[in-house]
């Protein structure tokens, strides 16, 4: 809405005006994968105060995309484009978001830890009322991902991880059964693993029902506000301190109310395992301890230089400071 909103606001500024402003606009040299791009974090979060300021000081138009690395395609990768009726102003506008852009590109290596080390330090660091999330960005269902990848999952079972939960797994199948079962009922599961990638296999398990749920509640994050969800049939599972959300409907974890369906309160975990990128800081960043984002096998990578990219440009470095197509 706010896009709209300044797309809007130029139009009619073009229409009073009476003649088109000038244009530019600006390619870079690297790649950045899509976890480091929220603008909750460094260095996006400064890039879009300072596009700001720079719009009202140079009296101006700017837009910074950075990428969605999701795309095999020649003009992959971030861009600056500005509007302004003073083309001298303008001209100053871009060199400072241009320059400012070029300098962060080592402020977007983020660290990517693996499943067992990003839970060893979430169980460290989390405590009731302060959980470490981790955000499981592989898997992400709003990237590409399945949902129902088991490689957090099988880490948080085999420290016997206490007060953590994972979600949602997508897994209808798994679904029905605790449906079927009834709330309360310990039985045997196979978690996970239902889209047949290869390498990947399900969590076999006794889990127990905690609560049951049918899919349909209404979100109330900032990301997801008023939304009203409809994820089919969905399951509390538990085994000792693991707790995994299912769900039969594809979507990626960024509401707390996709928890609170089947009776858990994010906030009283120690651990939250989050099938997201960043879709999800908005509404648990503010609960978090710490936000880490972990590298477990899955289709949606976290890193742009794992891409088997033939159609990008020549010259582009694959990731911040990395090799060069």
């Amino acid at each position: 809405a706010e896009t709209g909103a300044r797309a809007a606001f130029l139009a009619m500024h073009m229409l009073a005006r009476g003649k088109r402003p000038f244009k530019r606009y600006q390619t870079f040299s690297y790649l950045t994968g899509i976890p480091s791009q929220s603008t909750f974090i460094e260095p996006a979060k400064s890039l879009y105060e300072l596009l700001q300021q720079l719009e009202r000081k140079h009296h101006c138009f700017l837009s910074f995309a950075q990428g969605f690395p999701m795309a095999d395609i020649h003009d992959c990768g971030m861009s600056v484009l500005g509007y302004g009726d003073d083309a001298q102003e303008l001209d100053l506008a871009m060199l400072s978001m241009t320059d400012a852009v070029e300098s962060a590109e080592k402020d977007y290596a983020l660290e990517l830890y693996t499943p067992q080390d990003a839970i060893q330090r979430a169980m460290r660091l989390g405590s009731l009322g302060r959980p470490v999330v981790i955000a499981d960005s592989q898997d992400n269902p709003g990237a590409g991902g399945n949902g129902d990848t088991t490689g957090l999952l099988n880490a948080l079972l085999e420290v016997k991880a206490q007060d953590a939960c994972l979600g949602l797994l997508i897994d209808p199948a798994a679904a029905d059964r605790a449906h079927e079962a009834g709330q309360g009922a310990s039985l045997e599961f196979e978690l996970g693993a239902r889209s047949g990638l290869a390498g990947h296999h399900p969590v076999r398990g006794r889990f127990t029902v905690e609560r049951l749920g049918d899919g349909r509640f209404t979100c109330t994050g900032p990301m997801f506000k008023g939304f009203r969800m409809q994820l089919g049939k969905m399951a509390l599972l538990r085994q000792e301190g693991v707790r995994v959300a299912l769900a039969s409907i594809k979507c990626q974890a960024a509401d707390q109310a996709m928890f609170r369906h089947l009776g858990i309160e994010p906030s009283s975990q120690r651990i939250l395992v989050l099938k997201s990128s960043v879709h999800f800081r908005a509404d648990f960043q503010p609960i978090a301890a710490e936000v880490l984002v972990a590298r477990s096998p899955g289709p949606a990578l976290a890193d742009p230089a794992d891409f088997a990219w033939t159609k990008l440009r020549r010259g582009i470095r694959l990731n911040p400071l990395g090799n060069v197509f």
